[in-house]
C-alpha cells in the first residue's frame, strides 16, 4: 500500500495561484501514473490532470493552459501548479496513483481549495 499525502490547499482570490503537493510514501508499480482529481460540493469527482511515467501529461479542458502537473522523483512528490484560479475551481483536490493512467489504486485524503470572486 502506498500512502499519498496532499498539502498546499487554501483560500485564494480569483486570479491567484496555488501549488498543491502530493508526497508518496514510496514509488512502486502502483505509482507509474499519478494524477489529480477534484470534487466540488454536489458535483461528481472529475479528473483534472495526469502524469505518466514517460512524462506524458493530460489536462481536462477546464484547466488546460492554467494548471501544470509535474513531479520530483527524488522527493517522490507530485505537484499541481494552479494559476489564474477561478471560483469554479473550488473543490477538494485529491492525489491518486496507479499502474496506468485511468486505473488508480492509491488515493490521498485530499486538500481543500477555495477560490473567492
Amino acid at each position: 500500500q502506498v500512502q499519498l499525502a496532499e498539502s498546499g490547499g487554501g483560500s485564494v482570490q480569483a486570479g491567484g495561484s496555488l501549488r498543491l503537493s502530493c508526497a508518496a510514501s514510496r514509488l512502486t508499480t502502483t505509482t507509474i501514473c499519478m494524477a489529480w482529481f477534484r470534487q466540488a460540493p454536489g458535483k461528481e469527482r472529475e479528473a483534472v490532470a495526469s502524469l505518466d511515467y514517460d512524462g506524458t501529461t493530460w489536462y481536462s479542458d477546464s484547466v488546460k493552459g492554467r494548471f501544470t502537473i509535474s513531479k520530483d522523483v527524488v522527493k517522490m512528490t507530485l505537484y499541481l501548479q494552479m494559476n489564474s484560479l477561478k471560483p469554479e475551481d473550488t473543490a477538494m483536490y485529491e492525489c491518486v496513483a496507479g499502474p496506468r493512467c485511468g486505473s488508480y489504486v492509491n488515493w490521498g485524503q485530499g486538500t481543500q481549495v477555495t477560490v473567492s470572486s
